[in-house]
């Protein structure tokens, strides 16, 4: 008896899950460029939570960014020719000193420049910040143009703090 609840209960979380991901909507963005492509989705009314995933070609590569925003924090994909997950970072402010902490998550190491991406945006942004990428080693140029569409993108989605916001009196 037991047995079959469970297996109830699993169908019924499985219809609930393809309910919700049924009334996920898209809507186009930006297609000034030919070589990026966005779509950004908000999972529910109710909630905060919204969800940008664009691809852009970069020195013959594609990169393909996912960036979901959390009413709290934001995580943000870099998929380079592949969807494998990759290096995973999280970073956060700290106080009072205004400085970054950064942790490893998954397969990180000091010298990873995602982990650098993630502090950046938590400078830029002032939230706490999760990144995984698996752009490969030793492609500093393509680490730098990455970071750059990524930026991009937080800026003209609003989620970077003005200028102004970092000086107080």
């Amino acid at each position: 008896m037991a047995r079959e609840n469970s297996n109830f209960d699993e169908e019924d979380n499985l219809r609930q899950a393809l309910n919700s991901f049924q009334s996920i909507t898209f809507e186009e963005e930006d297609k000034s460029s030919s070589s990026t492509t966005a779509a950004a989705t908000k999972l529910d009314d109710a909630s905060d939570v919204l969800v940008t995933s664009f691809t852009d070609v970069v020195d013959n590569f594609t990169l393909c960014f996912q960036i979901i925003r959390l009413p709290q924090q934001i995580y943000a994909w870099i998929g380079c020719n592949s969807s494998k997950f990759g290096h995973l970072y999280a970073a956060a402010p700290t106080r009072p000193s205004n400085t970054v902490s950064v942790a490893t998550l998954i397969k990180g190491s000091c010298d990873d420049p995602v982990k650098s991406i993630a502090r950046r945006l938590v400078l830029k942004t002032g939230l706490p910040v999760t990144v995984a990428s698996n752009i490969p080693k030793n492609s500093p140029m393509l680490e730098i143009n990455a970071e750059k569409k990524l930026v991009e993108k937080l800026i003209s989605l609003g989620y970077t703090k003005r200028k102004l916001d970092g000086l107080s009196s």
